[in-house]
């Protein structure tokens, strides 16, 4: 129960900083805590639910923050 007061608690300072912040940096940061949130609840569904429908899901959340990454690096280089 622990993990998941933290998951939501970082979602909830991610939105928080992707409504306020102006600075692409600070936005983009705010979407990676985001996704880490995200992840953080599939692995809690790994454990609890069925393994391979967690991990399933695991595997999409690690894959589309992989992406998130890379688009950010790529702006930030351009």
């Amino acid at each position: 129960m622990d993990y998941v007061i933290l998951s939501v608690t970082m979602l909830a300072i991610g939105i928080y900083g992707l409504l306020t912040k102006r600075h692409l940096l600070k936005v983009l940061v705010s979407i990676e805590l985001i996704a880490t949130a995200a992840s953080m609840n599939f692995v809690l569904l790994a454990s609890s639910l069925d393994k391979a429908l967690g991990e399933a899901f695991l595997i999409l959340a690690f894959s589309t923050d992989t992406c998130v990454t890379a688009i950010i690096l790529a702006l930030l280089v351009i």
